[in-house]
């Protein structure tokens, strides 16, 4: 039987701890780390984040717009991160947000979940706001080769919540629908279990659903500089299981380069922060 992506993190946040550090090449970071803004500072910046993260925190998110900016050989450089990271045994979510109809979202699921694709990753984030059923592709094709469809559903961002808060006429709100709907597809509505998780900032409120019952993995950013903290996640994220939040870190955490050595004892102090206020793993 194939082992589903939510069993997958669980049994690597077992091994190293509740964190996923994300791989962020902006341009004022590249900066801040005496890189130059070119490909081949990208690739520099994503190798040593690689070797930093690797056997410190499970996974790891490179963030697809900053390599995609310089084109062929910007993504050329993306794939050699995500055949780094691979190699150190680290999870890799590509933090892309895709999301399309028909076959194009064929062709996405393709390039971001098909071992055989430059660009595989063990998971990619998008957003469901063609709907969800518009992501059958992407979730049958991750549910086959046991990887991960992360779906946008609570973000952080004031824009966001305008349109996730607003209430459908069925009665739930539009995120709380989402959740109610990834929740289904984990349980029973997909032949691999927690093949589906959510994206839900860790600055928020507590939602009205029962994360708990989700079955897949959520992905939480906002740790640092958007403004969350150890005890944000804790109160988000009481009612979930060991190994089924991945609360993120990028630009905070990243601060700490260039040195390998200060990445690596920042990622370790964030994530026993983390481990301290979510269920024990």
């Amino acid at each position: 039987m194939t082992v589903g992506f939510a069993a997958r993190v669980a049994r690597a946040v077992a091994d190293s701890g509740p964190l996923c550090a994300g791989v962020d090449p902006s341009a004022s970071l590249l900066a801040d780390w005496g890189l130059p803004d070119t490909p081949d500072g990208l690739r520099s910046f994503g190798l040593t984040c690689v070797e930093a993260f690797a056997g410190v925190v499970p996974v790891v998110k490179p963030q697809v717009a900053f390599f995609e900016r310089m084109g062929s050989r910007g993504l050329g450089a993306l794939e050699d991160v995500l055949a780094a990271a691979a190699d150190a045994g680290l999870v890799t979510i590509a933090d892309a947000k895709r999301g399309d109809i028909g076959s194009t979202m064929a062709a996405y699921a393709a390039a971001w979940l098909d071992p055989d694709s430059p660009l595989a990753a063990d998971a990619v984030t998008v957003v469901p706001y063609l709907g969800l059923g518009a992501l059958a592709p992407a979730l049958d094709d991750a549910a086959s080769a046991g990887k991960g469809v992360i779906v946008v559903t609570r973000s952080s961002n004031p824009e966001g919540r305008v349109l996730q808060t607003a209430v459908t006429a069925g009665g739930p709100s539009v995120e709380d629908g989402l959740l109610a709907e990834i929740a289904a597809l984990n349980h029973g509505g997909l032949p691999v279990p927690g093949t589906v998780g959510a994206v839900i900032g860790a600055t928020l409120e507590p939602s009205s659903f029962d994360l708990g019952v989700l079955g897949g993995v959520v992905l939480a950013p906002g740790l640092g500089a958007q403004g969350g903290d150890a005890a944000s996640v804790g109160r988000l994220f009481a009612g979930c299981g060991p190994g089924t939040v991945l609360p993120s870190s990028s630009r905070g955490l990243l601060r700490s380069g260039p040195r390998v050595a200060a990445l690596r004892a920042a990622a370790a102090a964030e994530r026993e922060a983390m481990a301290a206020v979510l269920p024990p793993r």
